[in-house]
């Protein structure tokens, strides 16, 4: 494959910014390619010749003096939004793993430089080159090192070091201190959360940070909360967050983000990606290795491909901010990023061990007993000791271990897909093209410590992901009770897609479904259950089920119970077998795949998919003529270790803290201490679910290209943003069809038109909070108003008007709120108004269980079944006159044209206006056609232009309560 640009310089020249791809020191690599300019007015990506511009940029960068450019290892793309562009490159990196001795890196930092001018450019260059510098220079021992949490340093390799002197770093043990969150010591919660202030959430960050609440305001998403705080509690390591930054006065910096919404938000979604993409740890990247593909899964290495054309599109996750320069033919400067867990630990094992001595406890058990997991408490009280003298078997030096021992490299590799990416509660379920939200394909690969080409390489697939049901659930409870959304054929429909998408990645399924079978979980496990006995029926039992109700068999923290899947299981993994390669070819593939998953995919799961490792890891080694059983240091706290780091990333990326049951996977052990961990875990994850995910899960959604800058309206005004699991229009014309069959009685009455519009909860009123979306249906003969139940997909209650009854048609400005710029937009808050006559003929119906007819209006005024007072008879009906027939109204609103979900349609939408012109154009013209109009005389005319509710008038009934509550809802998720 073509090079990938391993380290650039990024300067800001006249009319753009340069980006200079450097050469690698003692490399025999081919030459560096032509540096690229990003122009400021129009973001057009250009190569330049070789030349003096380069050079001149490159002046004094390196010395002590202020150069005006920086170094940075990679590009991840570009972020545009509204006026404003920014460059997101990674300025620091950490190497994880080596695959086939090619270094596998992670992104610790991320520098966003604005594209608009060069003064602005320069400005904030100079300030990612101050804190580049400074940190460079406090690396040994500061917390804004590159080394994590728990003992990372010991394997950290600096970001300075050329890719040569890298792989002569790899040797042995350089692994086996590498850990993203080892676990060393035991201690009190009160103490690790005054030692750890930010690993257990944005409570305790903001009650022991030396800045208070306003932390806060630099939570990142959950991931490595304490790094985030303390990459960007200094404004200086963050010199491109703030809008003023880039160089502009205040006042018009100030002025030109009033005026636009998606800039108003600009600084909060620059903090979030900077985060995301850098101090969140969760992106990982190599120059040389797919490390999108399992091992079963390579393509054949081409070398005039470049790599991005190589992945696996379901996990390049900056694929849509590096689109750019894709178009722009920048092949060498598209490095993919894939989220999720990249983790690797050294190992030994004895070919010969020492026999047991008979009588000896525990000597005779299988090491498939959880039990012996744990490590023995001489070995705890090394770990633990501050002098080190005594180290565990698995990481000793070459020099220290017995002739009979074998080195081995364990890797782990979850790779997060990029479908349905998101949050916790605000990604739940499937999708309609059957993709799951917290979709992860886990590999663990065994291999000699050389990665030698005649050695086998052993590659084990496993694969988590969310009930494929539509449902969803309350983030505001700490067990929310599950919502089944949609029809039941769309949710077959989906959950077949799923596994249809499953067997054609992986071959055979195994489901290993871990919900409880009693309460709230229930709910969705027993649709889960429903819909596999119908797909097993459709196709011949092709995909195994195993319900296996973790809580209630593992009650009174009794892990080891987990054995009991694993003996239920074992004949269906053996027979999925694993891949095997030997000089480059594969000599066996995994024919199918463990599909686990709980409610959240997280907690239950990470102990069942490190129980099935474990598992395939003993067969793997058996097969190498090496019995686990029979080693003496049994404790594999290297295996248990890499496990829980993987763990805890990936609940760090969905559900915003660590894993729980951590503990349990890390020691084999479960306590009352891990039971207290867990409840601060549990209250931050609440809190992050209720506050801090509803922007994040929007800022996500814009960068993977899920939706349209549109959505930061939608967010202003409803704080939070659609979920895109299901097409609105494809939706909205299914409601119209529904509503057809269903409403329009008659087979003789013709249907004109139907369209989906916004309509006041209760009928009969032009403002009534909130609006919901109906179906207006209208026929030769009538108007029919639909209120529709768009999780259920059927229809609540509908409403026919009789065409001769409409006595007029009222259309124009329609503004129900002004707490935000769109809903005050004269132009896109439109709507109508028909005026009519409540004739016996007209007829409203409710549906309860089956549809209905009302008794009376009187009784059932209210569309949707809820009975009002009869109105008081008129002093007409008293004296026995007849009464003035009342006059009603039906209220609707044209719905946004254009929708903040991308679907491929590039064609030109129209415009509210339009929508509403055409709607009434076509009820005005069928009411004429039924108008019995006698000789000489006119046609009644009976459509209007004219305010609904004009601006001034919205702007009078906006009470002061509504005012404070949006401010309210502004502070805390905005």
């Amino acid at each position: 494959m073509p090079s990938l640009a391993r380290k650039l310089l990024i300067f800001a020249a006249i009319d753009g910014l340069v980006l200079q791809p450097l050469s690698q020191r003692g490399q025999s690599r081919p030459a560096p390619a032509p540096a690229v300019k990003i122009n400021y007015k129009d973001g057009a990506i250009t190569s330049l010749r070789e030349g003096g511009l380069a050079v001149e940029g490159a002046k004094g960068v390196g010395g002590e003096n202020e150069g005006n450019g920086f170094e940075a290892f990679g590009i991840v793309g570009l972020l545009m939004l509204s006026k404003s562009s920014f460059l997101i490159s990674i300025t620091r990196r950490q190497q994880v793993a080596q695959i086939k001795g090619k270094p596998i890196y992670v992104a610790t930092e991320v520098a966003l430089t604005p594209l608009t001018s060069k003064e602005k450019a320069e400005l904030s260059i100079q300030r990612t080159r101050k804190a580049l510098m400074r940190k460079s220079g406090d690396a040994e021992g500061s917390e804004d090192s590159d080394t994590g949490e728990d003992g990372e340093g010991d394997a950290t390799v600096s970001d300075d070091v050329d890719d040569d002197e890298l792989h002569a770093a790899i040797g042995e043990g350089l692994y086996a201190g590498m850990s993203q969150g080892e676990h060393k010591r035991s201690s009190s919660v009160a103490e690790d959360v005054m030692t750890r202030r930010g690993g257990y959430g944005p409570f305790a960050q903001k009650w022991f940070s030396t800045k208070g609440w306003t932390a806060g305001q630099r939570r990142n998403l959950g991931m490595s909360i304490s790094e985030a705080s303390s990459a960007s509690s200094d404004r200086t390591a963050s010199p491109n967050m703030d809008p003023k930054a880039d160089g502009g006065k205040p006042e018009d910096v100030k002025g030109r983000i009033v005026n636009d919404v998606a800039e108003r938000l600009l600084p909060k979604l620059l903090r979030t990606t900077q985060i995301l993409f850098g101090t969140s740890k969760s992106f990982f990247f190599s120059y040389d290795y797919d490390i999108t593909r399992s091992l079963g899964n390579q393509q054949t290495i081409n070398s005039d491909v470049p790599l991005y054309k190589e992945v696996d599109p379901l996990f390049f996750w900056n694929k849509h901010v590096i689109q750019p320069f894709i178009d722009a033919g920048q092949s060498s400067l598209v490095l993919p990023l894939m989220q999720g867990f990249v983790g690797q630990r050294s190992f030994s094992m004895d070919t010969n061990p020492p026999k047991p001595i008979l009588g000896l406890e525990a000597a005779g058990k299988s090491a498939m007993e959880l039990t012996d997991w744990s490590p023995s408490e001489k070995v705890l009280e090394n770990i633990q000791s501050d002098a080190g003298a005594a180290e565990s078997p698995n990481q000793r030096t070459s020099s220290d271990r017995r002739s009979t021992e074998k080195p081995f490299l364990l890797t782990l590799i979850s790779r997060r897909s990029v479908k349905r990416a998101g949050l916790r509660y605000l990604r739940r379920g499937v999708d309609q093209e059957g993709y799951t939200a917290n979709s992860v394909e886990t590999e663990q690969i065994l291999s000699d410590s050389q990665w030698s080409p005649s050695s086998h390489i052993y590659s084990f697939l496993q694969l988590r992901g969310s009930i494929p049901i539509f449902f969803s659930q309350s983030p505001y409870s700490f067990k929310p009770v599950p919502k089944i959304e949609h029809s039941t054929d769309l949710n077959y429909s989906a959950f077949k897609k799923h596994f249809e998408n499953i067997l054609t990645r992986y071959g055979s399924i195994q489901v290993a479904s871990l919900v409880e079978k009693h309460g709230n979980e229930a709910i969705v496990g027993d649709e889960y259950e429903r819909a596999m006995k119908k797909l097993n029926q459709s196709n011949g039992n092709a995909v195994g089920f195993e319900w296996f109700d973790f809580h209630a068999i593992c009650r009174g923290m009794k892990f080891e119970n987990v054995s009991l899947l694993m003996e239920s299981l074992g004949d269906k993994l053996d027979t999925f077998g694993n891949s095997v390669e030997v000089d480059g070819g594969l000599v066996a593939k995994q024919s199918g795949i463990l599909r686990t998953n709980c409610m959240d995919c997280l907690d239950r799961t990470n102990v069942v998919q490190s129980a099935c490792g474990r598992r395939a890891l003993e067969l793997q080694l058996k097969n190498e003529g090496i019995d686990m059983s029979l080693q003496t240091d049994q404790t594999t706290q290297w295996f248990n270790t890499l496990w829980a780091d993987n763990g805890d990333a990936i609940s760090n990326q969905y559900a915003s803290t660590a894993a729980l049951k951590g503990d349990f996977t890390r020691t084999r052990k479960r306590d009352y201490k891990g039971a207290l961990k867990d409840m601060g875990l549990s209250i931050s994850r609440l809190y992050n679910g209720a506050v801090n995910d509803y922007f994040s899960q929007t800022a996500i959604d814009f960068l993977v290209g899920n939706v349209t800058p549109q959505v930061f309206e939608d967010f202003e005004a409803n704080m939070m943003s659609v979920d895109p699991a299901v097409s609105p229009q494809k939706m909205r014309q299914q409601a119209i069809e529904v509503s057809q069959k269903l409403v329009v009685a008659d087979e003789h009455e013709e249907l004109i038109g139907g369209w989906t519009l916004l309509t006041p909860q209760v009928s009969n009123t032009i403002k009534s909070s909130p609006f919901q979306e109906a179906v207006l249906l209208l026929t030769d003969r009538g108007v029919y108003a639909c209120r529709f139940d768009w999780n259920m997909e059927k229809v609540l209650s509908f409403e026919r008007i009789e065409l001769e009854h409409i006595i007029g048609i009222k259309y124009g400005v329609y503004i129900t709120s002004t707490l935000s710029r769109a809903q005050s937009d004269e132009k896109r808050n439109v709507g109508l108004v028909i005026s009519y006559k409540a004739g016996s003929n007209n007829i409203t119906r409710v549906n309860t269980r089956s549809m209905s007819t009302a008794p009376s209006r009187e009784e059932s005024d209210l569309l949707g079944g809820t009975s009002i007072t009869p109105a008081p008879s008129s002093i007409a009906n008293l004296i026995g006159l007849p009464s003035a027939v009342p006059h009603r109204v039906l209220a609707l609103k044209a719905l946004p044209s254009q929708s903040a979900v991308t679907d491929g349609n590039d064609s030109p939408r129209v415009t509210e206006m339009e929508q509403v012109k055409t709607v009434c154009g076509e009820i005005e013209r069928m009411v004429k056609l039924s108008q019995v109009v006698e000789l000489g005389s006119e046609r009644r005319e009976i459509l209007e232009a004219g305010d609904i509710i004009s601006l001034a008038d919205a702007r009078r009934s906006t009470g002061l309560l509504e005012q404070l509550g949006h401010s309210l809802k502004k502070f805390v998720w905005a």
